[in-house]
């Protein structure tokens, strides 16, 4: 029975640490994301963007934040940027026709 119990918390130290690894390279990936978002929609900030920018820009950013939830990996954040940057851009073109 004492030679289990060893067993078991011999275990359970890597098992965790591999957890807190998975966790923090995706607070890392999180947070790399916010940080080009916050570039790039702050390069902008020189002229009055259109409806059409600030779609394309909110778009890309909500897609991959989605495409990323969902997919999990590049492939699926690239993708939902790239759907999300259409679907904004396409929702900006008609608020500005609108004016």
């Amino acid at each position: 029975m004492l030679k289990v119990q060893v067993a078991e918390l011999h275990l359970k130290p890597h098992a965790t640490s591999l957890d807190f690894t998975k966790v923090n390279m995706m607070k890392t990936k999180f947070l790399m994301a916010v940080a080009a978002a916050s570039l790039i929609a702050l390069t902008g900030c020189g002229t009055n963007p259109t409806n059409a920018q600030i779609g394309t820009a909110t778009g890309a950013v909500l897609g991959g934040a989605a495409g990323s939830a969902l997919g999990g990996g590049t492939l699926g954040t690239v993708g939902g940027a790239a759907a999300g940057a259409l679907i904004g851009n396409e929702v900006g073109k008609r608020q500005d026709q609108k004016r």
